[in-house]
């Protein structure tokens, strides 16, 4: 092992942003006031984050290299085997940058526990400091979920992957499950969620169906469902949800021109397939390791 680098992933703010478009605090504060709303609590919120970022810059470990990363260029970061990876923000921002990790240490920090729910982002930045003072983890390993086309392309995600068409369409396709029943498709589209994500987007739709039992964060399966299932004379509607256990993937051919696939919301980070390819959707390999 090298030297640790610590790398501090944020995002900017809406303070932040606010001044990129409208340049001066003044010109901010009219823009917000023609929508009822005022520049003091989006600066004081901003001043509350900077505070953070600023004690996790100061807790760095003597010896340690260190670097930042934001949201936006997380795609062309480098992150490397030596990094602890310190996420400082909302719980969306952990699951944004777990995908271009490969086993590295997640420290969750939330610099705003009244308005954050604090599900990922565990630690107080005071907490933070503590810990990488100490300078050893004990990590949760959160399964993750990964979609890979028969063209080698790949992604993953920490909450759910979704595949549908890239407009608000039919998405028309054959769904291949690990048993042996295969279906051809016109729906909505359909959701791969981890146990993480199973508290969220997946959830709504189990309890839509009158509640379905969903995997944990930690444990190493995936629940599936087609949203919207048509049935017509050329498809079906009987294959509309299950679990996947690890080395189990769902299957999905694609009869349409193009589906997108997605994770996390992410979707302007997407693969694209076309008609007669080849998707198969399973647990990822490698876990995200969450500090606790």
């Amino acid at each position: 092992m090298g030297t640790p680098r610590l790398v501090i992933v944020h995002r900017r703010t809406e303070f932040q942003e606010l001044l990129d478009r409208h340049a001066t605090a003044g010109q901010a504060e009219f823009f917000l006031r023609t929508r009822g709303r005022s520049l003091a609590p989006v600066q004081e919120q901003h001043e509350v984050i900077a505070a953070a970022l600023a004690r996790v810059r100061a807790a760095v470990p003597d010896g340690w290299r260190s670097a930042e990363v934001e949201r936006g260029d997380l795609s062309r970061f480098m992150f490397t085997a030596d990094d602890v990876v310190a996420v400082v923000g909302q719980d969306g921002l952990v699951a944004n940058t777990a995908k271009y990790l490969n086993s590295q240490p997640v420290l969750g920090i939330n610099p705003d526990p009244a308005h954050n729910p604090g599900i990922l982002v565990r630690h107080s930045p005071g907490a933070a400091a503590a810990l990488l003072a100490r300078g050893a983890f004990r990590c949760s390993e959160l399964s993750m979920v990964t979609a890979r086309l028969d063209d080698g392309q790949e992604l993953s995600a920490l909450n759910e992957i979704f595949v549908g068409h890239p407009s608000h369409q039919s998405a028309r396709y054959q769904i291949a499950t690990p048993d042996g029943r295969v279906e051809r498709q016109s729906s909505s589209g359909l959701i791969v969620s981890t146990g993480t994500g199973a508290t969220g987007w997946c959830a709504s739709i189990a309890l839509e169906r009158g509640g379905r039992a969903l995997p944990a964060p930690t444990e190493p399966r995936l629940a599936w469902f087609v949203r919207e299932a048509w049935p017509s004379p050329a498809t079906g509607a009987s294959l509309t949800e299950g679990l996947l256990e690890a080395g189990e993937p769902l299957r999905i051919t694609v009869a349409a021109d193009q589906l997108v696939i997605f994770g996390d919301g992410m979707e302007g980070d997407r693969l694209t397939a076309s008609w007669g390819q080849e998707l198969s959707i399973e647990l990822a390999l490698r876990p995200l390791r969450l500090a606790q």
